[in-house]
């Protein structure tokens, strides 16, 4: 089992309209419902791939309802811990004309002491079973900024390899804690180092803990640093469409392929090839076969 954990959960709403104008009154064409947050993307592409997949985190409210309702019947398993506030939304407003779109993020739930605690005992339990697991996204309201440190320190002390992907002080301390692989993009790199330069900078956040960093450079693919040596990753192509997601499907590439025990280059060129892929797709969460499969063979990776 692979273990997914994602403390700040939402439910992704997307509206889409024929043109998006600031000061003016729209006509929605379409709108969409799913379980979202990062972690539970990474797990819904897991669980495409053919994983076996749990997703953990904190629900509460009616719109935690809404979400747990959406997981029903899908492959991905339900160990999320309840929490007296309402689960967030996300609203994602996307411009048919032009493709692009624009975000809004609430900031989720305040969850107390008894209620962090409580999910630090269901992690404990899930880690000790899992092959591999990976800690996604914001943190909600009244957890410690250390949060993912914590976490990352009891995958450790069970074996279990452990994935971050946060930002801001959350990954800076959680990178101090000594995670196996962190994957920033270029700019939450550039908050952590200091430097707009890939290579220096993905090279500094390794020396700050982490044992792997994989760099998201967009559509130019990813930059690796890791104890075999440093590695880019580029698509054959650059491909246009709704980039919203990808980086989560990175992560599932870079995960699944830890756990199947897959060498570097062939981590990164799933990693790619199903980020790729989610820029054809319609949500996050999701990834456009043919696209994964024509990328997969494609991709160039190359010694740096």
């Amino acid at each position: 089992m692979i273990l997914t954990v994602t403390l700040n959960t939402a439910l992704d709403v997307t509206y889409r309209v024929p043109r998006l104008r600031a000061h003016a009154s729209h006509r929605v064409t379409d709108v969409s419902e799913r379980p979202g947050g990062k972690g539970v993307n990474v797990a819904r592409v897991l669980a495409a791939l053919g994983h076996e997949v749990t997703a953990t985190g904190f629900l509460g409210g009616p719109v935690g309802a809404v979400v747990r309702e959406g997981l029903e019947g899908s492959a991905v398993a339900d160990a999320f811990v309840p929490c007296a506030g309402n689960t967030r939304r996300t609203v994602a407003v996307v411009d048919e004309t032009t493709g692009d779109t624009t975000q809004f993020n609430e900031a989720g739930p305040v969850i107390t002491p008894a209620e962090w605690s409580a999910f630090l005992a269901r992690y404990a339990d899930l880690v000790d079973d899992a092959r591999a697991v990976a800690l996604c996204g914001s943190l909600p309201p009244g957890l410690p900024v250390g949060a993912y440190a914590v976490l990352v320190r009891t995958a450790r002390a069970a074996g279990t390899p452990v994935l971050l992907d946060t930002s801001g002080e959350a990954l800076r301390r959680g990178i101090a804690a000594r995670p196996e692989l962190i994957k920033p993009n270029a700019s939450e790199l550039a908050e952590l180092t200091g430097s707009r330069d890939p290579l220096p900078a993905t090279l500094d956040a390794r020396r700050r803990g982490a044992q792997a960093v994989v760099t998201s450079l967009g559509p130019a693919g990813l930059l690796a640093a890791t104890p075999e040596g440093t590695w880019q990753a580029a698509p054959p192509r650059t491909l246009s469409g709704n980039p919203t997601g990808a980086g989560d499907s990175a992560v599932a590439g870079l995960l699944s392929a830890l756990a199947e025990n897959l060498d570097w280059p062939a981590r990164l060129t799933r990693a790619v090839a199903l980020s790729a892929a989610t820029v054809h797709a319609a949500t996050a969460g999701e990834f456009h076969r043919p696209t994964y499969e024509a990328v997969l063979t494609g991709t160039k990776v190359t010694p740096g």
